[in-house]
């Protein structure tokens, strides 16, 4: 692919495109300039329609438009359109109205510019791959990702049990990624050429569970018309992963417990005694020793479990982790050709406060939902569902820090996106002292530059005298006056 880092603006209005020619010289854009008529003339001055990452269309009669953008899109079928005001498009193709991927207001500002160009890159990029036929390895263990300590004690905990044949009892609240765990453990065992054969205790009746575990023989019950292999027959050998152990019935406790003393066990209505060659790894979100000072869980059966316990965290407990969660999230959404999108950082800090009771699958339906109704969309707070807005757009001072440091190029560590916004250094970053670090800093450049004075600071950094304060008295800093 060639390395494409051209615009092409289109403008059939004189005045418009000189106004549009002084913002890409402002920005620092290389483009081509081009009425309607004479676009693919106008290429050469950038080197040809291959070097052009995506088509601006401004002022265009609705007459020339559709011609237009089909001779463009018949030149580059992967080219991306960026609409400046507003253009009607019936008459032309779907192919053509896919490909407007954006639109900006005459008088859009950068958060508009930003927005387009990531719609932009991506859309191409997604098309190119798929033209390729390439797709991105999948990466199983995405709940896994982070570098708070809370994942990185689970994964030291996993890498010690992983090629062991104990037993491992995955705690932690739904959501959190157990079965992320076992299927890691049993990918990264010996047994990792066998089957890996998962069963939700929770989700199967009471009366079918024994038959679902362990098989029938025919006519064993009504209903029984054949013989049935059971889920320790399908794992022989590999590892059986008994998801919400703690809504078993005690009855199939007592049963499961013989098979795990014995390592044997046989088929309902059947005699023949079979072997189970299994390793077994268990998960719930109840706190079994409630249950067992309760009565509600057999004791023996508890500490038969219990052998290795890893406890997955809850995802409020490790927030650090919560910009490379998305960004992993996110990838895998591309990968997949779901669309994609960007978090500004005013979104970011907004969802850091957010408790996240259904923790890592909260995490993943929010993006996919939000990669529905903005496709390679930029999601700023604007765009977030009312219960993830924790920042109030209009008088928040932490939006005005972060706004502020934008403006400013305050990056702490963090690096600038060409796309706008921050790029993620490869080891994560921890966002709180992140955006703390830059409220100091800024808090001190407004306080030097006001000689001290208290309300002017405040009055530059658009917060109230009373906040200012407080922020000081946080951060142990004196003013002079």
């Amino acid at each position: 692919m060639a390395h494409q880092h051209a615009l092409l603006l289109i403008d059939d209005d004189a005045a418009s495109a000189r106004d549009r020619s002084l913002l890409m010289d402002f920005v620092g854009e290389t483009y081509a300039l081009a009425e309607s008529s004479n676009w693919a003339e106008c290429l050469g001055s950038v080197g040809g329609i291959e070097n052009v990452r995506m088509t601006i269309v401004s002022r265009v009669a609705h007459s020339k438009l559709a011609p237009v953008l089909t001779a463009i899109l018949d030149a580059d079928p992967t080219m991306p359109f960026v609409r400046i005001g507003d253009h009607d498009l019936s008459g032309v193709s779907d192919s053509v109205r896919r490909a407007c991927i954006a639109k900006i207001d005459e008088k859009g500002g950068y958060n508009q510019w930003v927005d387009a160009t990531h719609r932009a890159q991506i859309y191409r990029e997604h098309l190119e791959r798929a033209s390729k036929g390439e797709q991105r390895e999948v990466h199983l263990f995405r709940s896994l990702v982070g570098t708070s300590r809370a994942i990185s004690d689970v994964r030291e905990m996993m890498g010690r049990v992983a090629n062991s044949e104990a037993t491992v009892l995955v705690l932690g609240e739904s959501g959190t990624g157990k079965e992320v765990v076992a299927r890691n453990l049993h990918y990264n065992s010996a047994r990792k050429d066998k089957p890996f054969v998962p069963v939700n205790c929770g989700a199967i009746p009471a009366e079918l569970l024994e038959s679902e575990l362990f098989g029938h023989e025919k006519g064993a019950f009504t209903g029984a018309f054949s013989a049935r292999t059971g889920r320790f027959e399908l794992a022989q050998g590999g590892t059986l992963f008994l998801d919400e152990i703690g809504d078993m019935p005690l009855t199939m406790q007592v049963k499961l417990l013989r098979v795990l003393q014995e390592r044997t066990f046989e088929r309902v209505g059947g005699n023949k005694v079979l072997q189970a060659d299994v390793r077994i790894i268990a998960a719930t979100h109840r706190n079994l020793e409630s249950m067992v000072a309760e009565g509600k869980f057999r004791e023996d059966l508890f500490y038969r479990l219990n052998v290795f316990p890893i406890e997955m965290p809850a995802l409020r407990e490790r927030a650090e982790d919560l910009p490379l969660l998305l960004q992993d999230l996110m990838r895998r959404l591309e990968t997949e050709g779901r669309g994609s999108i960007k978090f500004n950082s005013a979104a970011l800090m907004s969802l850091t406060h957010h408790p996240w009771p259904g923790n890592v699958r909260e995490l993943a339906n929010l993006i996919e939902r939000l990669a529905i109704m903005h496709p390679y969309g930029v999601i700023g707070l604007k765009e977030l569902p009312s219960k993830f807005r924790y920042i109030d757009e209009s008088d928040d001072e932490e939006l005005a820090i972060i706004e502020a440091a934008q403006a400013q190029g305050v990056r702490a560590g963090v690096s600038a996106d060409p796309a706008g916004g921050h790029t993620l250094p490869v080891a994560g970053v921890d966002l709180k002292h992140y955006l703390a670090d830059i409220e100091r800093n800024l808090i001190e450049q407004a306080l030097e530059d006001a000689q001290g004075v208290v309300a002017r600071a405040a009055e530059r950094l658009k917060l109230r005298r009373t906040t200012l304060v407080e922020k000081m008295r946080k951060y142990e800093l004196n003013a002079e006056k």
